[in-house]
């Protein structure tokens, strides 16, 4: 539910669309613009107020990828500015990553005058509005000039709202038009009730007490203090063991509570037998359930489990197979089910078991990802980020290194790759106070390796791990368990160390434990203070 406090005040001192746009910025706190300019977007930037900032990167990808890390960071919507068609095509990965991963963002595309439109001109795109398909949580381009400031003003709303990109696009002529007071605008402050009436959950509690032997799988969804409050104190009072959903951006759950079972296998026939011991599922935060690669027919729950679902996200519910759906505020409604479910006595839960650090490699013998991960888990402070993007070594990532703080883990939401380097150094921008580290395969890092020099450019003290096998780990993985041999080729020679230092960004390579430990411990015991980038490459085997 929305309540509209006041209509937006049409300003009697501006005198261009331009000018009431930066009103309507300064209103929501977006005074810090992540974009890439364009010919369709001088008219806007040329000049602007000294208090309005311009963060620039060297791809569109980056550009998005920076504004998520940064609005995961702050949890407010964050100003985007892309460059009509090109820039828009080249960002629609990480826009698609922005609405997985719930991050809030106002995205403004340039487009050709309007004068100009019917002929086609040079760098106008076809339906702007309509590129990114439903990717944005909302789409528009304004009527007229004249509504362009409340248009940008909905965004901001639709983009808290739905936790997501919204998208507006702007002729570039429209900038230097007169404003006036007859547009239809958008509240200046919109409130959305956050509580939850008792007897709404009464199907649930129904539900959960009748329950034998209840598991909870939790998802992005509770990443907060607030949600991560309420869904321990949830599963305490349900005396239950918590999984972790596969391929999870962010973790909903203290990974060190003695509750904390580990993470779900994405194989159907492995995820039903890790929950085949229960008989009600609560999912919370996310869909029920994350699947992958069709290559099995077995349900990821056996025939006759019950499974309840939590969410704020109406699509994730409408895109579930549950029983009972409950749309609303996550961590309200886990706070309530506390306080009404019976507590269950005397359930055994086995907590998640963290392997051993390996043995430092013999003499000749190269370092593996193991090595890097256990000196992680061994150094890295409780309240630092982690930020994933190295698909071979997130298994064990995960097996090695517990998450103990709202934020400490994040990661592509949508399987594509170009999120790791620049969602890190968003996340610090956003979290100057906090240490973040990336861990990032080497063909994960050409996706996005433009990032660097936005680093350096604007003093993000962010730690990049680079793990450096020379291939598509996984990708050839898949290709020899179907049986056969992958038609492309490794990359062993690429320099990424080299490629860093040419974008500005410090690096430097490691090929040995000794200067591995040496390397990281230095890095990470002067990571909080840091205020310059490091790129770190790890040369790794297969």
């Amino acid at each position: 539910m929305e309540q509209a406090l006041q209509p937006a005040a049409a300003g009697t001192t501006t005198t261009s669309v331009r000018d009431a746009t930066f009103d309507v910025m300064r209103r929501h706190g977006l005074t810090r613009i992540f974009g890439n300019p364009g010919s369709t977007e001088v008219p806007f930037l040329t000049d602007l107020p000294s208090d309005i900032e311009f963060v620039m990167a060297l791809h569109e990808g980056s550009v998005v990828g920076m504004a998520t890390g940064y609005a995961l960071a702050t949890g407010e919507p964050v100003f985007v500015n892309l460059h009509t068609a090109p820039g828009l095509g080249n960002a629609i990965n990480a826009i698609a990553n922005a609405r997985d991963s719930h991050a809030p963002l106002v995205i403004v595309v340039g487009q050709q005058d309007r004068k100009q439109l019917p002929l086609s001109p040079f760098l106008s795109g076809r339906a702007l509005e309509r590129v990114a398909g439903e990717y944005p949580v909302w789409s528009n381009m304004p009527a007229r000039p004249q509504d362009v400031p409340g248009a940008i003003a909905r965004a901001y709303h639709e983009a808290k709202a739905a936790g997501g990109p919204a998208l507006v696009v702007v002729p570039m002529g429209d900038w230097q038009e007169p404003f006036d007071a007859s547009p239809a605008g958008a509240p200046v402050t919109v409130v959305r009730p956050a509580a939850v009436s008792s007897e709404q959950l009464d199907p649930l509690v129904e539900l959960l007490a009748d329950a034998e032997s209840p598991a909870i799988v939790i998802g992005a969804g509770t990443d907060t203090r607030e949600g991560w409050d309420g869904a321990v104190a949830l599963a305490e009072r349900l005396g239950c063991p918590v999984w972790h959903e596969p391929f999870s951006a962010r973790s909903g759950f203290p990974e060190d509570h003695p509750q904390f079972a580990g993470h779900l296998d994405w194989h159907r026939r492995a995820m039903r037998a890790t929950l085949e011991p229960y008989d009600t599922v609560l999912v919370l935060g996310t869909k029920a359930f994350q699947l992958y690669i069709l290559d099995e027919d077995a349900p990821p729950v056996r025939p006759g489990t019950r499974v309840a679902l939590i969410t704020a996200n109406a699509e994730e519910a409408h895109s579930s197979a549950c029983e009972l759906a409950v749309v609303g505020p996550v961590a309200a409604i886990c706070a309530a089910l506390a306080e009404r479910v019976p507590q269950r006595v005397g359930s055994a839960v086995t907590p998640m078991s963290r392997p051993p650090a390996p043995s430092p490699p013999a003499a000749g013998e190269p370092l593996q990802s193991s090595h890097v991960l256990a000196l992680l888990a061994e150094r890295l402070e409780a309240d630092a980020i982690l930020m994933e993007e190295a698909p071979s070594a997130r298994p064990e990532m995960l097996e090695r290194i517990p998450t103990r703080m709202p934020l400490g883990f994040v990661s592509n939401a949508n399987g594509g790759l170009g999120f790791g380097l620049s969602g890190a150094i968003g996340l610090r921008m956003g979290q100057p106070n906090r240490p973040v580290v990336a861990v990032v395969g080497d063909g994960s890092a050409m996706f996005g390796i433009q990032a660097l020099w936005s680093a350096a450019r604007y003093n993000v003290g962010v730690l990049l791990i680079v793990m450096a096998n020379g291939s598509y780990g996984v990708m050839d993985a898949q290709a020899h368990a179907r049986g056969g041999e992958a038609p492309w080729p490794g990359f062993p020679g690429l320099d990424i160390t080299g490629i860093s230092r040419a974008l500005g960004c410090p690096a430097t390579r490691v090929e040995t434990y000794e200067e591995l430990r040496n390397t990281l411990g230095e890095a990470l015991d002067g990571l909080r203070e840091r205020t310059q980038p490091l790129l770190v490459e790890v040369a790794i085997s297969c």
